[in-house]
């Protein structure tokens, strides 16, 4: 038996759709976040605000990083006030790019799977991303 899916969380699980859907458009990725968004990474680089994250992804998609797609299996979604949710989930990483070798924007992934959190807040008539954080599965 499904349970019900409330308004709140269905518009929070858009949000991390659209995120997935949006990864290769940077004004489409980036509107879904608060201006002092702060996000981490796969591999641990932390970008604050929505306009460094913006440059930081513009400039990843003119690498070979264009080609590694992520997609997110939430898990759980858990509203902290009526306003404020944290969702957790799986973030599965398809790496298409050719030889990744060294530290360049090439480099090997540290693994195919992460955890990933999110910090998802109502701001006026909008749900955006806070705060994203990916860890790495490794073992």
């Amino acid at each position: 038996m499904e349970r019900e899916v409330h308004e709140p969380e269905a518009a929070v699980r858009r949000v991390v759709e659209d995120a997935q859907r949006y990864q290769n458009d940077p004004g489409r990725f980036i509107s879904l976040h608060a201006a002092d968004t702060s996000v981490v990474n796969f591999v641990g680089r932390r970008v604050l605000g929505r306009e460094v994250l913006q440059r930081a992804m513009e400039a990843a998609l003119e690498t070979p990083l264009a080609n590694v797609i992520t997609t997110v299996e939430v898990e759980d979604i858990r509203f902290v006030r009526p306003d404020v949710a944290i969702v957790a989930g799986i973030k599965h990483v398809s790496d298409e790019r050719e030889a990744p070798v060294g530290d360049a924007p090439g480099a090997a992934l540290p693994s195919s799977s992460g955890r990933i959190t999110y910090v998802v807040a109502k701001e006026r008539d909008a749900w955006r991303i806070v705060s994203a954080q990916t860890t790495p599965i490794t073992g």
